[in-house]
């Protein structure tokens, strides 16, 4: 009798770990067929010009493709070992190493909240911070906005490698989108802010960028129009002097926090099994197996940890990173790791916006970050294809 029992437990689990398979397994063995006889599929890839500069160091929320690495996993759940298997292990058979099917994609990733900021309380103080956002006036000659690096009709960029200042004199670094930035650990690509209120009041001092010469300037620029009156008024009623220099920043730190772009992935992550096609739940599976979560994780798909860029294989940059901040040699060429959250339409890509197209992002990426050189058409297909699920759905 025990014996019976036995061989039953032994078939119902063999039976049970089939049926898990067969989720994704079959429609993927056949279209990785497909990938390796040559068909490699279009994708989405709007690979234009992504946002700004350096900009004398001071835009640098999120942005282009990431960096993977070893430094500080500060926010966000983690992903396993970097899987060195071939296309045909990450693709086609769900094993890779540790990961297994789709069961475990809540492991790595998180939906968006509904929200960060109570907008109802806030309304004043977003309303003001939405106004200071798009009022070139901020800048020297009346020319430069929040709003010329980090389009709010453009997902938060300007599709520039580096982006102008208000002398057409363009920074060091690619200035990466506003959308679902407050969600980061810090922000511009070094860290060197803690947070979006922070983030908000370097561009507008930074001689390449807006170019104000001083705090006292841009206080008495501000004052001096009637409409802040009362804005600042209403936004800041509990104080008896409302115009102050970093009162400006936690205003258009309060509209950023209103900057979140729910996608088809959140559907996803949510229980929508239908939110995503075949191809992007192909492409979310061997992004998970080729060990992309080690950096790309948590609520924002990134931007909770630090990471050197060039990991495995050396990335050449002249760009020291986080080192120009901290002055540790462990820093050297480790930035922030960006959001992949709308990374279709973010383009070009890396610190610098040196990488115009997602499909080369992809290769450089796997190259030095997991030491992969050769990274099969079929595979880049389907993981454009996932990311491009990332896209909010209201944009």
């Amino acid at each position: 009798m025990k014996l019976i029992l036995l061989l039953a437990l032994i078939l119902s689990a063999q039976a049970y770990a089939q049926d898990d398979n067969k989720n994704l397994g079959a429609s993927e063995h056949q279209e990785n067929h497909e990938q390796e006889e040559g068909k490699h599929g279009s994708g989405h890839d709007h690979g234009n010009k992504h946002e700004g500069s350096k900009h004398g160091g001071d835009h640098g929320h999120k942005g282009g493709m990431m960096q993977g690495g070893e430094h500080g996993h500060k926010g966000g759940k983690h992903g396993g070992g970097h899987d060195h298997g071939d296309e045909h292990e990450e693709g086609k058979h769900g094993g890779g190493h540790g990961h297994h099917g789709m069961n475990n994609v809540k492991q790595f990733f998180e939906p968006l909240p509904a929200s960060i900021i109570d907008e109802k309380e806030n309304a004043a103080l977003i309303k003001l911070g939405k106004m200071l956002y798009l009022d070139p006036r901020l800048s020297v000659n009346n020319k430069i906005s929040c709003n010329s690096c980090h389009g709010l009709n453009n997902f938060g960029v300007d599709n520039e490698p580096t982006s102008p200042g208000h002398e057409g004199k363009r920074g060091g670094r690619n200035s990466p989108t506003t959308m679902n930035a407050a969600l980061h650990i810090a922000q511009f690509w070094d860290g060197r802010a803690r947070d979006v209120e922070e983030q908000a009041l370097g561009p507008i001092l930074n001689p390449i960028e807006m170019g104000m010469p001083n705090k006292e300037t841009v206080v008495k620029k501000i004052q001096a129009i009637d409409e802040y009156q009362t804005l600042f008024a209403e936004a800041f009623s509990q104080e008896g002097h409302p115009f102050n220099y970093n009162n400006i920043g936690k205003a258009i730190g309060a509209f950023e926090r209103t900057l979140l772009t729910p996608s088809r992935f959140d559907d996803f992550l949510n229980g929508d099994e239908n939110a995503l096609n075949k191809s992007e739940k192909r492409g979310l599976k061997k992004f998970m197996h080729m060990g992309c979560t080690n950096c790309h994780n948590g609520v924002a798909v990134g931007g909770n940890s630090y990471k050197k860029i060039g990991l495995v294989e050396p990335y050449e940059t002249s760009d020291m990173g986080r080192f120009e901040v901290t002055g540790l040699e462990s820093d050297k060429k480790v930035f922030k790791v960006p959001s992949l959250r709308n990374i279709t339409k973010t383009a070009p890509y890396f610190h610098d916006g040196s990488v115009e197209t997602l499909d080369e992002a992809i290769q450089l990426m796997a190259k030095h970050q997991l030491g992969r050189d050769h990274v099969g058409h079929g595979m880049i297909r389907d993981i454009k294809a996932f990311l491009g699920s990332l896209t909010g759905k209201g944009q």
